[in-house]
């Protein structure tokens, strides 16, 4: 796989039209790859070449991703896990990245990039332990270096700069990434990861997932500029790329990754994407989101428009996809027995470790609930 960022060399040319500025529509650009029919582009300032193994890689890395997160999606509906903040419609701007990053580079995400995590090598039913309450997370993050689940909104922005601030005092050759949405984009912590990144020089990618709804919020109420646009305030470059283009996304956020990792400092991708689905499982976007809304994105699937391609250019068969479709039977099957055969946690271990030496309040609290658990017992007999 060759991924080359051509822009100061393009930058010498004279009339060429430059990664984010105004198309006649007065429209941000989209760096773009793969067209939605699944025609391959060229862009002035990125590149790539990818061979056809690696090409259907891609495709299957889509497929899976988001067969396993329709399952987790009906198994929260049938009550095995408690919530799920669905992907659907972010697997070419989860995955295009995600295999941008090498070994040592180190993720932080939200709560959403399950298709990150696929490609940082976390089992998938690592990622439903928490949803289902039996664990605070289900896996080593640095076995993968791939940080746990976030919750809290934008935090994990200054987490990862903080860590990309220790990464080149070390003098590592690594970068860092650091995933959050376009709601996200508004919080202070994220502003502060921003300032901080700028002003040491950090080797840290801020990867926006634009999905265009912050919950029930859209974007235009909360920003006047585009997204990638906030990063010129820093002093730092950002560029948008077409979230639903696995291959754009691969190319930009490799250069980025590159860029950072020869000490050029921080950059800022959004993703132009869609939330097809529920903000979570808890969530009717109905309620604030027009048909016709989604009914446009549909026609932009990220996984239709790789398979358009692969068709198109005769580099997939039948038999391909077939095994793709078995595959995908299989690590559903795999999802729902491992989710249902995950054991309780203690229902006492919540009050452990809170104070090393112990709290009156916590101990109270705790012969509270003991008692109350104790009574379910006492109505069986």
């Amino acid at each position: 796989m060759t991924v080359d960022s051509t822009a100061a060399r393009k930058s010498r040319r004279s009339g060429v039209k430059r990664a984010g500025a105004k198309k006649a529509t007065g429209e941000p650009e989209l760096v773009q790859l793969l067209t939605p029919e699944g025609e391959r582009v060229e862009h002035p300032d990125y590149s790539i070449d990818l061979s056809p193994e690696e090409l259907r890689g891609l495709y299957r890395d889509m497929v899976l991703t988001r067969r396993f997160d329709g399952e987790a999606t009906t198994l929260q509906r049938q009550g095995e896990l408690g919530l799920w903040a669905s992907l659907l419609g972010q697997e070419a701007a989860q995955i295009g990245s995600g295999r941008a990053t090498r070994d040592d580079d180190y993720v932080f995400p939200t709560y959403r990039e399950h298709g990150v995590a696929w490609c940082r090598g976390v089992d998938p039913t690592n990622l439903l332990g928490m949803f289902r309450g039996v664990n605070h997370g289900g896996w080593d993050p640095n076995e993968n270096n791939f940080h746990l689940y976030t919750i809290v909104i934008g935090s994990q922005a200054l987490h990862a700069t903080g860590y990309a601030m220790g990464v080149a005092k070390d003098g590592a050759d690594s970068a860092v990434i650091a995933y959050f949405g376009d709601g996200a984009s508004s919080q202070g912590d994220v502003a502060e990861a921003f300032t901080f990144a700028a002003v040491y020089n950090a080797p840290v990618v801020f990867f926006c997932q634009n999905n265009q709804w912050a919950i029930s919020e859209p974007t235009e109420k909360q920003t006047r500029v585009p997204l990638y646009q906030r990063a010129q305030g820093y002093g730092f470059p950002g560029v948008r790329v077409d979230g639903n283009d696995v291959l754009a996304v691969l190319a930009v956020t490799k250069a980025a990754l590159d860029r950072a990792r020869t000490g050029e400092g921080p950059m800022l991708i959004e993703a132009f994407t869609y939330r097809m689905g529920a903000h979570t499982t808890s969530d009717d976007p109905t309620r604030y989101r027009r048909d016709e809304e989604r009914e446009l994105w549909e026609a932009k699937d990220p996984i239709l428009r790789l398979r358009a391609h692969l068709e198109r250019e005769g580099l997939a068969d039948e038999d391909f996809f077939t095994a793709l479709e078995s595959e995908s039977d299989a690590l559903a099957k795999r999802v729902r027995d491992t989710v249902r055969a995950m054991p309780d946690p203690d229902h006492m271990a919540m009050f452990e470790h809170t104070y090393a030496d112990g709290h009156a309040l916590v101990d109270e609290e705790r012969a509270q609930f003991a008692a109350y658990q104790a009574s379910f017992a006492e109505e069986t007999n």
